[in-house]
Parts: C-alpha cells; sequence; structure tokens
C-alpha cells in the first residue's frame, strides 16, 4: 500500500535536495548585483559629478564709448524727472447732462535750475487739474504749474523741493548740431523711469505740428528710442548737454519706430525765462487786427490784409493802412502783407512765423499790395503778452 505524505499534497512546498539549491541562490545574488550595477551607474550619469562653478574669465577695461555713456547717464539722470497729470473729460449724458471723467496721464521732464521749474511738453500737462513730479531718488512733489506754450509745445512747471535735491542740466546749442552726431535720450516710456536710449541726430531742420496746430519749425530728428512717456525728457549730446526736449515720435504703431522729434533747446532755452518771469511768452506784433482768413480766401487774395490798426503802435506809426468803408457802405481793403524781410507770407500763420523771429523793439521791412501796387514798409515790433 502506497502511503503519501506532505510532499504529495503540497508539491510547490517540497524540500529540493542540497546539490539543486545551490545554482539558485548563486542565481539570485547574481541578478541582485547586476541591478545595483545599473541603478548605480544610471544614478552616476543623471547626477553631476563637477559641484564647483565654472571660473569667470577676466573682463578688462569697459571700452572708452561704454565708460562715456556710463558716466554720461550717472550725471544727467538725477536731473530727469517723472511727471504724473490727473486731468477730467467732459461727456454728454442724454440732452442735458454732462459727466466728468478722470484721466491720468503721464511723462517725463528735466529740472531747469535750483529754484524747482521744472520743464516738460505742454501736452503732458494738457488739461491738467494736478500735477505731480517724482525725481530720480524716489520723493513725489505737488507742482504749481507756472506757464506753458502750446505753440511750442513747452510748459514750465515748479516744485518746492529742497535745493540740494535739485540738480540743473547743463544747457547747450541746437543750432551748431550736425546730422551723424551722438544723442541721448532719457526718460520714462510706458512709465519706466530713468531709461536710457542712444541714437544719432537723423535730420535737422524738420517740422512738426504742436498741440495748437501751429508748425514748430527747426525741430531736431534722431533714431533714439522714444516711446509714450519720454514726452518732455531730454536729448543731450555726448557731452551731457541739454540740445532738445523729446516730444513726438513718428509711428503706424504708436511705438518707437526710429523716428523720433524733439524740440531744440535754443528754443526753449528763449521760451522757458519768459514763462518762468511772465507766465507766459511776450511776442513781437505789429499791432494791427487782420481780416479774416477765410474772407480773403473767398476772394482768391494771398496774404494777410489789415483790418484795422491800434493806435500808438508800431504800425501806426508806419501808416499802415486798415479796411475802410466809404459813403455808400463799400468795404474797401486796405494793406495785404505778403512778406516780412523778404520771406513770403501767406497766411496769419506764416506771419506769426516770421515774426517770431525777432525781438519786441526791432524794426522789419514788410511788403504790403496798397490799392494793387506792392510797397515796403518799415514797422517797429511791440511786445504783446499771448
Amino acid at each position: 500500500m502506497n502511503s503519501y505524505g506532505p510532499e504529495h499534497l503540497y508539491p510547490s512546498a517540497r524540500h529540493d535536495p542540497p546539490n539543486r539549491r545551490l545554482p539558485l541562490l548563486v542565481g539570485v545574488l547574481l541578478g541582485l548585483l547586476g541591478g545595483w550595477l545599473i541603478v548605480d551607474r544610471l544614478r552616476g550619469s543623471l547626477e553631476p559629478t563637477n559641484y564647483a562653478p565654472r571660473p569667470v574669465m577676466p573682463r578688462g577695461d569697459l571700452a572708452a564709448d561704454e565708460q562715456s555713456t556710463i558716466t554720461l547717464f550717472e550725471q544727467a539722470s538725477p536731473s530727469v524727472v517723472y511727471i504724473t497729470s490727473r486731468a477730467v473729460t467732459r461727456e454728454p449724458i442724454g440732452m442735458f447732462r454732462v459727466q466728468e471723467i478722470p484721466v491720468e496721464g503721464t511723462g517725463s521732464g528735466f529740472i531747469w535750475d535750483e529754484q524747482g521749474h521744472i520743464v516738460t511738453n505742454a501736452h503732458v500737462i494738457h488739461n491738467a487739474r494736478t500735477v505731480i513730479v517724482r525725481l530720480a531718488d524716489q520723493s513725489s512733489w505737488p507742482a504749481e504749474i507756472v506757464g506753458r506754450e502750446p505753440d511750442r509745445d513747452i510748459a514750465v512747471l515748479r516744485i518746492e523741493a529742497p535745493v540740494e535735491r535739485l540738480r540743473a542740466l547743463p544747457i547747450g546749442t541746437s543750432s551748431d548740431l550736425q546730422v551723424g552726431q551722438k544723442v541721448f535720450a532719457i526718460g520714462n516710456p510706458f512709465g519706466l523711469d530713468q531709461t536710457l536710449t542712444t541714437g544719432v541726430v537723423s535730420a535737422l531742420g524738420r517740422t512738426i505740428r504742436s498741440i495748437s496746430g501751429r508748425n514748430i519749425e527747426g525741430v531736431i530728428q534722431t533714431d533714439a528710442a522714444i516711446n509714450p512717456g519720454n514726452s518732455g525728457g531730454p536729448l543731450l549730446d555726448s557731452a551731457g548737454r541739454l540740445i532738445g526736449m523729446n516730444t513726438m515720435i513718428y509711428s503706424p504703431s504708436g511705438v518707437s519706430a526710429g523716428i523720433g522729434f524733439a524740440v531744440p533747446v535754443d528754443i526753449i532755452n528763449e521760451v522757458v525765462p519768459q514763462i518762468i518771469a511772465h507766465g507766459r511768452v511776450i511776442r513781437p506784433t505789429l499791432g494791427i487786427t487782420i481780416v479774416p482768413e477765410n474772407f480773403l480766401r473767398n476772394l482768391s487774395i494771398e496774404g494777410v490784409a489789415v483790418l484795422e490798426v491800434q493806435p500808438g503802435t508800431g504800425a501806426a506809426d508806419a501808416g499802415l493802412r486798415g479796411v475802410t468803408i466809404d459813403r455808400y457802405d463799400n468795404v474797401r481793403l486796405g494793406d495785404i502783407i505778403v512778406e516780412v524781410e523778404g520771406v513770403r507770407v501767406r497766411s496769419y500763420s506764416d506771419l506769426r512765423d516770421a515774426l517770431e523771429k525777432h525781438k519786441p523793439g526791432d524794426v522789419v521791412e514788410l511788403s504790403v499790395i496798397r490799392n494793387g501796387e506792392q510797397r515796403s514798409v518799415a514797422v517797429r515790433l511791440q511786445p504783446s503778452m499771448s
């Protein structure tokens, strides 16, 4: 009779003889060893073996032009300010009501003197009710509007800051600029204060239109990047002198396209002292009122027609004649100004541009048409507040 022990009931648990267990044990150990070696190699390939930073190569001295640009920025940037203006626009609500909408604008400016006068563009503070000036040291100061000259897009502010915080920019000239010389613009494009861009004078003698609609002559064109927020900031030459004030850009997209314009410093240096002294610009004038231009256009007449001569003025002393009406109520034109010092005059804007090349007290020669004949008249200019 056969007997069955546990090895028959549970074949997986039966005991192998010693000569069969040894090879199995050796195989298991070799497998574990191989796996450990593979893991170790993978770890070595993934983990850096060199934990030290790479050695730094000495740079050497900065190039001369780099160092001069750095020095220029260090010296000029404390004179550049960030301007925030708050204005109000009115929009109709229905037929009889108007709502006021607050509008905030930003721009740049620069310190003019140690009395706290700040120069910027007139359009930066257009219709502003309050103006805040932030200096390079990040201190903010409420600003008083001293005066504006919209025809030249120039405005002057004043802040009550300590004199030690006020570093005025040195003044240069714009009449001797040359195309190709280096220029540097500092401002606050898109609210990013104390931004430096570089370029060259791209062209001279450009004409742009001011916010008043009048032309600004002799404008500097530059390829130094100028963007919204740069308006009112200084344009400097390589000596760090003020040569212009960044005013506008030409760009289909509204951002810098490499064509920027700056009001020349020669204009700024003439206008700003007048605004500081009088709150406005003193203009040379003839002492006349003029016939509306649309009336002359309807008559196909080119020039500026004198409507009335003001008593006691240079025009009256020179014998200029205005419009007269005879006893039959027929209107007769007086003198029609067609030239000032040999410069052709086709409109009142031309006349103002020609006169503003002179100063009150100067005597200018006019060419006028009187009774169909051209003649010359010498007129002494007088001051007139505008």
